[in-house]
C-alpha cells in the first residue's frame, strides 16, 4: 500500500511536469531556425502529450483518480515560464529548459526504483521509457546551449526580447553595439550625453562619425560597406585587434563577400553541393560565416539544415556527448 501511494504520487508529480514538458516544446517551435528543428520540436511535444497519456493510464490503473487539474497546471506553468524568460537571455531560458528535463529525468528514476520494489512491470516499463525519453532531450538541449557557448547560430532563434536581453548582434540592432563596443575599445573616442552616443573617428577615417540611439535607420544604410571600409582602414593602420573585431561583425551579419568565405566559389553552387561542402568543414567559425552569410542571401532551408547540423556534431564534441 505504501509502495502503491509513492508510486501514485510521483505518477501524479510527472504527468504536471510532463504537461509543462509538452506546452515549453510547443512554445519552441517557434523559435526553431530549420524546419528539421522545427519538426523534431513538434514531435518532441506530441510525444510527450503521449507520455502524459501514458503516465494517467498507470495512475489509474494504480486506483488514482483521474486528475484534471495537473494538465492545467502544466500549462499554466509553461505559460508562466514563457512569459518570464522573454526577460532573459535565450541561455537562461534553455537552462530552465535543461533545469526541467533533469527534475523529469530523476523523477522517473526514482519512479523506476519504487517499481522494482513493488514488483510493478508496468509502471517499470514506463519509468524506462521515460527515462529515455528524458535522456535524449537532455543530450540534445546539452548541445544546444554549447552551440551557443562557442558563439555560432543555435537550433533555436532567441525571440527579440531575449535578443536584446542576451546581448546577440542581429542585423537590425548590431550597429548601435558597434558603435558603443567595438569602436569605443577601438579608438577609445566616446562621449555619452543623454541618449546620443558621439563617436570621434578621425585618426582613422579622417572624419567625424556620428552615432545615436535614435538614427538606426541611416546607421544600418550602406553598413556592408561601412564595415568593410571600417576593416580595410584599420589593417592599413595595422591595428589589428580592431580588424578582427570588424571582421567578426561582418561575419555575424552575413556581410562577408562570397570569396571571404571558407568555401571556394560558394555563390555558383547548388543547394546540394553548398550542402555537402558544409558537411565538411571542420572549424565552428568556418561554419559561423556559412550560415550567416546564406541566411542572409539566398536563404536555402537544405543548406543552412546542414551546416546546424555539422555545428551540432562539432558542440556535441565539445560537451563531451561524442
Amino acid at each position: 500500500m505504501t509502495s502503491n501511494a509513492a508510486m501514485i504520487g510521483q505518477l501524479r508529480s510527472l504527468l504536471q511536469l510532463t504537461q509543462t514538458e509538452a506546452q515549453v516544446a510547443r512554445i519552441r517551435v517557434a523559435q526553431a531556425r530549420t524546419d528539421a528543428v522545427r519538426r523534431e520540436l513538434s514531435e518532441n511535444a506530441d510525444n510527450a502529450e503521449g507520455r502524459t497519456a501514458e503516465i494517467t493510464r498507470e495512475l489509474q490503473r494504480l486506483g488514482g483518480f483521474a486528475d484534471v487539474v495537473s494538465p492545467l497546471v502544466g500549462r499554466v506553468g509553461a505559460f508562466v515560464k514563457g512569459t518570464f524568460e522573454q526577460a532573459e537571455p535565450v541561455e537562461e531560458a534553455l537552462l530552465g529548459d535543461l533545469m526541467l528535463e533533469h527534475q523529469l529525468h530523476d523523477r522517473a528514476t526514482y519512479l523506476r526504483a519504487l517499481a522494482e520494489a513493488a514488483h510493478d512491470n508496468g509502471v517499470r516499463a514506463l519509468a524506462d521509457r521515460l527515462i529515455e525519453a528524458h535522456d535524449a532531450t537532455v543530450a540534445w538541449l546539452t548541445t544546444v546551449l554549447a552551440e551557443h557557448a562557442l558563439g555560432g547560430p543555435t537550433a533555436l532563434r532567441p525571440t527579440p526580447v531575449q535578443a536584446v536581453a542576451g546581448g546577440v548582434t542581429r542585423a537590425v540592432n548590431y550597429p548601435v553595439r558597434f558603435a558603443r563596443e567595438q569602436v569605443n575599445r577601438a579608438f577609445g573616442r566616446v562621449q555619452r550625453t543623454g541618449e546620443e552616443v558621439r563617436a570621434g573617428v578621425s585618426e582613422v577615417a579622417g572624419k567625424a562619425a556620428q552615432f545615436s540611439e535614435n538614427a538606426r535607420d541611416v546607421l544600418v544604410t550602406g553598413r556592408d560597406a561601412s564595415l568593410q571600409r571600417a576593416e580595410q582602414v584599420a589593417r592599413a593602420q595595422g591595428d589589428a585587434e580592431a580588424a578582427r573585431s570588424v571582421h567578426d561583425a561582418r561575419a555575424r551579419l552575413g556581410s562577408l563577400e562570397s570569396s571571404e568565405l571558407p568555401i571556394a566559389d560558394y555563390d555558383s553552387l547548388s543547394a546540394s553541393a553548398a550542402a555537402n561542402a558544409a558537411k565538411e568543414l571542420r572549424s565552428v567559425d568556418d561554419l559561423n560565416k556559412v550560415i550567416h552569410y546564406e541566411e542572409a542571401h539566398k536563404n536555402r532551408s537544405s543548406v543552412v539544415s546542414a551546416a546546424q547540423t555539422r555545428h551540432a556534431a562539432l558542440a556535441q564534441e565539445v560537451a563531451g556527448l561524442r
